[in-house]
């Protein structure tokens, strides 16, 4: 009797135990699978989003805390797996506005993004496990190398860096000037890591709940003790942060005695690529309509600002060849009321001219560019000065890869893509009697691009650009925080002249 009553204990112990570890088990899956999608929530709520198209800026410097947790957590077999779906889930939540692009464009950039994590994942893993007692400053540097080389190469994209949240608290980006974004990412990016490992060493100390009773006292004690642990690294953040704000508050020059230029930036509210050419002419009417009302209203224009191709029919080509009426009349109509103006005009086009393609071929070259006319001096014959846009949006504008890959070029030129050959100079304007460079629409995300029209004598940025096909307001948003950047970086003026879209100044 006694053996069976020992047999059965023995097998109860054992029940008792296994039902314990299928629950651990449980409860470290449901954990995993919160800290995923709290680290998705937090990536996209930051920025500008369908929720509020500002976002929520200080959510950025919590935004890391789970993905750095998840990282250190998840098991090495799985720690892939969960940045994969970290990747995927957080730009498909961000980037939503690109599957009305077309439905392919959100797969492939969430799945670029996703392969991207899967690799960085690891890396952070890597921080805890290689350096216990520092590995959330090393996971830190890892998280801030990894948003750098992201925008870097052909497939570089500026969208979902932290500091682009802070777009409109211009005290603290102020120090763009002196660092570009990457002093203030580092800035936001700390306070993550910094939480995480404080978490960590909390629970730590708390121990297992077993072995103490969970209240709301000891959790905090817990808490406050861990940050104690901390205090010197948060002091020094704090020093940088004032730091900062105070710089922000210096910072500003007072342009108020600079010259001045009366520019009209004309938004028509349609997508040039939609329709024919009647729609292509209705464009035109609604461009030149505005554009007399904007003077009438305001005297004394002297640069009007038209987007990204705001006249479709190539102006050069068509007006010199002649063999297609309907745009030859068009660009002639268009160019008439150019040279009867009084103001200088810059607009987006496609221009072409003969050039050697990359495989040294002698052909006519199809460049996305930036055309200025001025009245009496350029129109006829038409011979504007222009810029072709020198970095274009990979997949959508530019694909050097078609002989390596030609069933996706296939593919990509029968989307709806219009695909260019690059420019190569930062052409610098001179009008309305000042120098501005104009990067056109993705440019304005790329502070080297802006820089480059400044170290060649530009004094305003004049961007042109096209968000109309994304119909989303959040990705317009997302587009003008990073330009407001761009005036800081080089204490210039920007105008942004949209298609649809945030048509705006920006104060330097």
């Amino acid at each position: 009797m006694n053996g069976r009553i020992a047999v059965q204990k023995t097998i109860g112990s054992q029940c008792a135990t296994a039902h314990g570890a299928a629950l651990n088990r449980f409860a470290g899956c449901a954990l995993s699978l919160a800290l995923l999608l709290c680290a998705i929530a937090l990536f996209a709520l930051a920025h500008p989003n369908f929720f509020n198209a500002r976002g929520f800026p200080v959510l950025a410097y919590i935004a890391y805390v789970p993905v750095f947790l998840l990282a250190r957590k998840a098991p090495w077999k799985f720690v892939w797996l969960f940045g994969l779906a970290f990747g995927f889930g957080a730009y498909s939540f961000y980037a939503y506005w690109l599957s009305t692009f077309h439905p392919m464009g959100l797969i492939v950039i969430a799945g670029l993004f996703a392969l991207e994590f899967a690799l960085v994942f690891p890396a952070l893993k890597a921080a805890s496990v290689l350096f216990p007692r520092k590995g959330w400053l090393v996971q830190w540097l890892v998280w801030l190398a990894y948003e750098y080389l992201k925008t870097t190469g052909f497939t570089g994209f500026h969208y979902g860096i932290a500091a682009y949240t802070h777009w409109r608290w211009t005290r603290l980006i102020q120090i763009a000037d002196i660092t570009g974004i990457w002093g203030l990412n580092a800035l936001i990016v700390f306070t993550s890591a910094w939480f995480s490992q404080t978490l960590v060493d909390a629970r730590r100390m708390y121990g297992s709940s077993a072995a103490r009773a969970l209240s709301f006292t000891t959790v905090c004690r817990s808490l406050c003790d861990a940050a104690r642990l901390h205090r010197v690294s948060a002091a020094v953040w704090g020093l940088c942060f004032c730091g900062v704000l105070a710089y922000g508050f210096i910072a500003p020059v007072d342009y108020s005695q600079s010259p001045t230029v009366k520019a009209a930036l004309i938004q028509p509210n349609s997508d040039p690529w939609l329709g024919g050419i009647s729609a292509v002419r209705k464009d035109l009417d609604t461009l030149i309509r505005l554009t007399e009302r904007a003077r009438a209203e305001h005297g004394g224009v002297e640069l009007v600002v038209w987007p990204e191709t705001a006249v479709v029919p190539r102006i050069t080509m068509h007006y010199q060849r002649r063999n297609d009426r309907d745009r030859y009349e068009l660009v002639e109509k268009l160019l008439t009321y150019i040279d009867g103006a009084r103001a200088d005009f810059v607009l987006g086009n496609g221009h072409a001219e003969q050039g050697y393609t990359r495989e040294g071929k002698l052909d006519m070259l199809d460049y996305n560019s930036a055309l200025l006319f001025s009245p009496k001096k350029n129109v006829f014959p038409p011979e504007p000065v222009v810029y072709k846009k020198t970095h274009l949006v990979p997949f959508t504008e530019y694909f050097p890869f078609e002989k390596r890959f030609p069933a996706l070029y296939e593919k990509l030129l029968n989307g709806d893509t219009h695909m260019w050959e690059p420019g190569k100079e930062p052409v610098v304007f001179g009008a309305a009697g000042i120098r501005f460079g104009t990067p056109i629409c993705f440019e304005d995300t790329f502070g080297y691009i802006a820089r480059r029209f400044v170290q060649n004598g530009a004094q305003a940025i004049v961007n042109l650009s096209n968000d109309a096909w994304s119909k989303s307001v959040s990705c317009q948003y997302q587009h003008l925080s990073m330009a407001v950047f761009r005036s800081v970086e080089n204490r210039v003026p920007t105008a942004r002249s949209t298609a649809s879209g945030q048509t705006a100044f920006i104060d330097p």
